[in-house]
């Protein structure tokens, strides 16, 4: 049976398809059923609500099971839990296109507000710490050279980023044959090039 907290949290995720400025905790309890005390008794502020709910979000999109499955090339296991990250919120395309939309509507500009600008750090956090983790799985079994595990995850998630712009732009019929070439060649420069582990503090 669904928890008070999880039926919370999937109110919050779906009504982030349509944009942050929806999320008063007015809106969210009534959505979820529950009076705003109730909500308050397990989300004390809004930033603590989103940032569970986001939090929850990635861990239920990205697990990593299919990152230890051995009988999986390296390579092939890490191109798909990054093809993940495209998609947090929706699995088709046409949701993955409606996320970036409402994302790139949201944080970006002058006027984005504290509460927007923390969400998306947070979901920066929790890209880099999903990633991180995927690659020192690799290294502990031995499919993965030892290395510097920010910089891989920067280079990673900097490719990532600009493949997530283009989903939210007009691109051709053959984007995502081309986005999966493109993911591929960053996850062979994380296998193929030397990069040296970061020295000791």
């Amino acid at each position: 049976m669904e928890s008070t907290r999880d039926r919370i949290l999937a109110s919050v995720t779906e009504m982030m398809r349509d944009g942050a400025e929806r999320l008063s905790v007015r809106a969210v309890a009534a959505h979820a059923g529950v009076g705003a005390s109730t909500l308050r008794h397990y989300f004390p502020t809004q930033r603590d609500l989103i940032n569970a709910a986001l939090t929850a979000t990635y861990d239920a999109a990205m697990p990593d099971e299919r990152i230890r499955d051995t009988s999986v090339p390296p390579r092939e296991r890490l191109r798909e839990c990054l093809w993940r990250l495209f998609e947090p919120f929706g699995e088709s395309d046409a949701d993955a296109f409606e996320v970036w939309q409402s994302i790139f509507r949201a944080f970006p500009g002058a006027d984005t507000t504290p509460d927007a600008r923390a969400g998306y750090e947070l979901i920066v956090a929790q890209a880099e710490r999903r990633v991180g983790a995927w690659l020192a799985i690799l290294e502990a079994e031995g499919a993965l050279v030892p290395g510097d595990t920010v910089k891989r995850t920067h280079l990673l998630l900097t490719v990532v980023d600009g493949l997530s712009i283009e989903r939210a732009l007009p691109h051709r019929a053959d984007y995502l044959e081309q986005q999966a070439a493109t993911l591929a060649l960053a996850v062979d420069a994380v296998f193929d090039l030397m990069m040296p582990a970061r020295p000791a503090q």
